[in-house]
């Protein structure tokens, strides 16, 4: 008899349906085909000792299965549960009426029990728009995958409660969550505050900036100045994300396999700080199985990176294409996927390998040439792809004693919010651009004029900074967000003279 059941395959951030073709016939024999990987091949000996641990058996005949499309390779275990129904219902152990309605995604343990999936999510919407009545899985993915409105979701804890449900001897109870409730109830608020730090108004100024205009910025400065609390202190400023940025953030967190069991939704900007120690693939993603790397789980928020020439040259130097294109590619021989990787780069690093290189108290110890070579390390393209370049200065004494209080982040975030709804409404109908940091030459040039004392200010930062074309348009990008915090509507001199100052750390115009 045959019979078809259906799983689901990610790539990407997309998932595609796998119909699992099972027919069982005269002999002994088990063929498993369509490019299945060791992990589905595998799937055979967990299947036969769940269904006999379960009061099944596996039939003693030729059971052949392929997988279709049989050319897309089928990796993971999460085949083993709909590989199991088929079989049954190809022997005729349970009825077949309904298997194909639904997807059934999930690993079996050897007790019948099931372990969770990656990019339940994902595959829950394919799923719906495909036409599917509903999606079968762990019960651990089953919140995720419920995001999806008005779709049959069940989560299920093991495998004897899918046969009983698809044998009608059962009702399984849908898992069903309010997606504009849950992202309501998520908005919490995070318990550091701007406040917290003491001193360093300047800093907190240009990461405001930063925050209204999405910009990339890197804090260089001494030891204990300060640099790793204000990066974390940035998320909090940010504005909330809408539900499309949550939705698209949740969706590569699940195919990442980030997601737990109480977690249907994540609403809070992500905030990624790998140790310097990362490989290029674990940043930008790849691997023999493609997943996202960091970049992509930092998507819609905030990638700290502390200790910048501390991380190997390879893996700066790949971050280049998507801090510009906000995507990354992966391409194998067989396929080619791309995960999202719009994120805020907030880097720190010291001065010097000592740390005290302009330092206005304490001597810097390293020789001649040292700082040249340690700050070498920084390419000059990646550094033009940094926004906002700002030196942090240790905190006196006075000011870590004073009992006077500095604004709260609330304050900040509602001007950064402020400045974000003047761009939305700006690049309205703008593919792909939200912000100002987001902005290509078109937009530029339409939105940056300066006046002719702006021109000429400009011109003379370029030629003692000795900065690049592209630093031109940074600057150009964060006038344009200082006008914006401002309210104005033009790029006045005051808001050119700011931004410039911000480039005052440009590789070629500082320590030399």
């Amino acid at each position: 008899m045959l019979v078809k059941t259906f799983g689901s395959a990610v790539y990407g951030i997309n998932a595609t349906t796998i119909t699992i073709e099972v027919n069982v016939s005269k002999g002994v024999n088990f063929i498993l085909v369509g490019l299945p990987d060791n992990a589905v091949k595998e799937s055979h000996k967990r299947i036969v000792t769940a269904l006999r641990n379960t009061g099944y058996k596996s039939p003693g005949k030729e059971v052949v299965i392929n997988m279709a499309p049989a050319d897309i390779r089928k990796e993971g275990s999460a085949y083993d549960l709909p590989i199991a129904i088929g079989i049954l219902a190809a022997s005729e152990q349970i009825t077949a009426d309904n298997v194909d309605k639904y997807i059934i995604m999930g690993e079996l343990s050897l007790d019948g029990g099931l372990q969770p999936i990656k990019g339940a999510l994902v595959i829950a919407i394919q799923a719906k728009k495909e036409g599917f009545k509903g999606f079968i899985l762990p019960i651990q993915n089953a919140r995720e995958a419920a995001i999806v409105s008005n779709f049959d979701v069940y989560g299920v804890e093991n495998i004897k409660q899918v046969i009983d449900f698809i044998n009608g001897d059962i009702e399984l109870e849908k898992t069903i969550v309010n997606t504009r409730e849950e992202f309501n109830k998520c908005q919490v608020e995070l318990d550091m505050d701007f406040s917290d730090v003491k001193g360093q108004e300047n800093i907190k100024r240009a990461l405001e900036i930063a925050a209204a205009g999405g910009h990339n910025v890197i804090l260089i400065g001494p030891p204990g100045a300060g640099k790793t609390m204000l990066a974390k202190r940035l998320p909090t400023i940010l504005p909330p994300l809408n539900l499309h940025e949550a939705l698209e953030t949740t969706k590569i967190h699940s195919v990442a396999g980030k997601m737990n069991k109480e977690t249907s939704l994540i609403s809070i900007r992500p905030f990624r700080s790998p140790h310097h120690t990362i490989s290029d693939v674990a940043l930008v993603g790849g691997g023999q199985v493609p997943q996202p790397g960091e970049i992509s789980l930092a998507h819609n928020g905030v990638l700290f990176l502390d200790e910048l020439p501390e991380f190997k040259r390879t893996v700066l130097e790949v971050m280049r294409q998507p801090l510009e294109e906000r995507r990354i590619t992966i391409s194998r021989a067989r396929f080619t996927v791309d995960y999202p990787a719009s994120f805020m780069l907030i880097a720190s690093m010291n001065a010097c390998p000592c740390g005290f290189f302009n330092h206005p108290e304490k001597d810097c110890s390293c020789g001649p040439g040292v700082v040249q070579r340690y700050l070498g390390k920084i390419s000059g393209p990646l550094l033009d792809r940094i926004d906002i370049h700002i030196e942090v200065t240790p905190v006196k004494f006075p000011e870590l004693i004073s009992e006077s209080s500095s604004e709260k982040s609330t304050v900040v975030r509602d001007r950064v919010i402020k400045a974000r709804l003047i761009q939305e409404v700006r690049y309205e109908g703008v593919e792909d651009v939200h912000c100002n940091a987001q902005i290509k030459s078109q937009q530029l040039k339409e939105h940056c004029k300066l006046t002719p004392e702006g021109i000429a200010l400009l011109k003379t930062a370029m030629e003692k900074l000795g900065l690049s074309a592209r630093a031109f348009d940074r600057i150009l990008k964060v006038s344009r967000t200082i006008a914006d915090l401002d309210g104005s509507s033009d790029i006045k001199t005051e808001h050119l003279a700011e931004a410039i100052q911000f480039r005052s750390l440009d590789r070629e115009g500082w320590a030399n």
